[in-house]
């Protein structure tokens, strides 16, 4: 493959029709000063703002001003979270890629935080990288940090944030070894002590007397369990939780933690909540990497000097007293 092209520069990204007017604008030497107001078309949390006032700050010439809500906030439907005022051609053909960087990442961030909502104080994960294409799983992990999760899979979304990634062992792992506690003992015995000692329960036999089996094995460094008992076999239910904090509790082992993960919803954790169910920590995959867009719309409120709008909207630049001045 040739030299990578960084998506915010790649014109094959862009729409055809912002190529067609920078052509048109160039062959008749126009370029106007405008102002450009963007919005969301539903409520939800902001992200994907940073990077793009970054690449904006590389993009744009000197005197342009930038007006932003900042990373990680709240934002109604039609309220401006992004105001650009410069000369259009610095910046025009860019608005696929600005719009669609904060599409998804507010989409992604909006799910997540419904998810920790629902969790009260007990820690996400954000397990959904293998859900969503290589590309953007990074920007789909730093999305669920910025909400707030307690950690993400991969490294790369882990470094957007500036955290190291979360995880301990995948069913693979036991059935290469063909035994849980044969699998717990070589992770236990290669892994750094910084890495907690989780172990996936549910491979083969049932949870609740593999978590002892396992407690047993590992002599007091056992952190935590994790049940991921597949859909097939019912899924994690609050009644295995408790079967299994019963389990763990009746042979001295009430220190080991309970995690779960599977198909979580913020639905289902709330239902979890509710009743009480002893669960130390979430790991959500889907619900939050399978996050719909946000659509945000661009229109330009100003040219040179005109206040201007398209019918329907309103004319002129729209107050948003929340906006911060980001660079001029």
């Amino acid at each position: 493959m040739g030299s990578q092209i960084l998506p915010f520069l790649d014109m094959r990204r862009v729409d055809q029709y912002f190529l067609n007017t920078q052509k048109v604008l160039e062959g008749d030497g126009r370029d106007p000063s405008v102002v450009m107001e963007v919005f969301p078309n539903a409520d939800g949390i902001l992200c994907g703002i940073k990077e793009v006032l970054s690449f904006l700050s590389q993009v744009l010439p000197n005197g342009a001003e930038v007006w932003a809500l900042e990373e990680g906030a709240t934002m109604a439907r039609k309220e401006v979270v992004l105001r650009i005022h410069t000369v259009y051609r610095t910046f025009g053909s860019y608005e696929t890629t600005l719009l669609g960087t904060l599409a998804h990442g507010s989409g992604w961030i909006t799910a997540a935080r419904a998810c920790l909502d629902a969790a009260g104080e007990i820690p996400v994960i954000s397990f959904g990288a293998r859900h969503v294409h290589p590309a953007v799983s990074d920007r789909m992990e730093y999305a669920a940090l910025i909400a707030g999760c307690a950690g993400c899979s991969t490294p790369a979304g882990a470094a957007l944030a500036g955290q190291e990634a979360t995880g301990t062992m995948p069913h693979t792992l036991m059935l290469i070894y063909g035994d849980t506690i044969s699998a717990a003992q070589a992770f236990d015995t290669h892994m750094p002590d910084s890495v907690p000692r989780i172990v996936l329960v549910d491979t083969f036999c049932d949870e609740a007397e593999e978590s002892v089996r396992v407690a047993q094995a590992m002599a007091g460094r056992l952190w935590g369990v994790r049940l991921d008992t597949p859909s097939e076999l019912g899924g994690v239910t609050p009644q295995l939780v408790w079967r299994v904090r019963k389990a763990l509790d009746d042979t001295g082992f009430e220190g080991v933690g309970i995690l779960v993960s599977g198909g979580l919803t913020p639905e289902r954790i709330s239902e979890f909540m509710r009743l009480g169910c002893p669960i130390a920590g979430f790991g959500v995959g889907s619900a939050i990497s399978g996050a719909s867009p946000i659509d945000f719309t661009a229109d330009l409120k100003k040219v040179d000097r005109r206040p201007i709008a398209k019918r329907g909207r309103k004319v002129g630049i729209q107050d948003n007293p929340r906006l911060k001045r980001m660079y001029e």
